[in-house]
């Protein structure tokens, strides 16, 4: 069975509808599909539908954005209710503070010769609560400030480069707690992208797991080949199960695609080994 555990609609900063990311899950040969859009999951209810035509099993999931010794990382929730009001309210308020953080990285970008930035990533924004880097980046690109994502974040919105704000989101223990409320797993994910050292993944690593935290993305569309055994055995130390998901946000954005994943390692244990 092919899983993707780890993908984004037109909910959060995807371009395809859920039904229609449903669909080409689907073609793609996708078995179980995880809609995980950023602190939002109204997207999951429309999917659904699809899912049963397509004979796909949808899981119901959800990517918090959390800050954690001053940098940003994301926690997936699989298998949660999205309709569970103590979930529904801590993203409430993750997503509060989306819109002042948009304005401040307009500015930021502005100061640094991008104009317009604000309305186009508004514009490409179907959910007006959730404009995200990646609303911004698709902008660049459009406008021909930068050739294309990858460079987008290499050159911006990154810390340390123009359009990068901080921000506060909520901590790992909330969003974790979020998460088991609604009856689902918690996910570390695409730990490779943190660039941090050993002994700080460590201390992650450590504290994810004493607050409960179940699993991490081994296997993941950002992650590179040398990079799986790395994730695969910080699995294994820390008595966590694996998970795959691509991340997957836009046909042919980031070399990424739908179920086109790498097996997970033999000495993992799959996330989804007891559903």
């Amino acid at each position: 069975m092919i899983f993707d555990l780890h993908s984004h609609s037109t909910a959060s900063d995807g371009v395809l509808s859920p039904p229609d990311l449903v669909s080409r899950a689907a073609q793609q040969g996708v078995d179980v599909l995880a809609l995980t859009d950023h602190d939002e999951v109204r997207g999951v209810i429309a999917a659904r539908v699809v899912a049963a035509e397509r004979a796909i099993e949808l899981v119901a999931g959800v990517e918090i954005s959390v800050t954690w010794a001053g940098r940003t990382i994301h926690i997936v929730g699989l298998r949660v209710d999205p309709e569970y009001p103590a979930l529904l309210e801590g993203l409430r308020g993750n997503r509060s503070g989306r819109q002042d953080r948009a304005q401040r990285m307009a500015d930021a970008l502005a100061g640094a010769g991008i104009s317009g930035s604000m309305e186009g990533a508004r514009l490409l924004a179907a959910n007006e609560e959730l404009i995200s880097r990646t609303h911004f980046a698709r902008f660049m690109v459009e406008q021909g400030y930068v050739k294309n994502m990858k460079t987008v974040f290499k050159k911006f919105l990154v810390r340390g480069k123009p359009g990068y704000v901080n921000h506060q989101w909520a901590s790992l223990a909330e969003a974790i707690g979020w998460i088991h409320a609604a009856g689902g797993v918690a996910v570390l994910a695409h730990p490779g992208r943190y660039e941090m050292g050993k002994e700080k993944m460590a201390l992650l690593m450590a504290e994810f797991k004493e607050l409960g935290g179940e699993a991490i993305e081994v296997v993941t569309g950002s992650h590179t080949p040398e990079q799986v055994p790395v994730f695969a055995a910080y699995a294994e130390r820390y008595g966590l199960l694996a998970s795959v998901g691509s991340d997957f946000h836009a046909p042919g954005e980031g070399g990424r695609e739908l179920g086109r994943l790498a097996p997970l390692p033999a000495r993992c244990i799959p996330v989804w080994r007891d559903w």
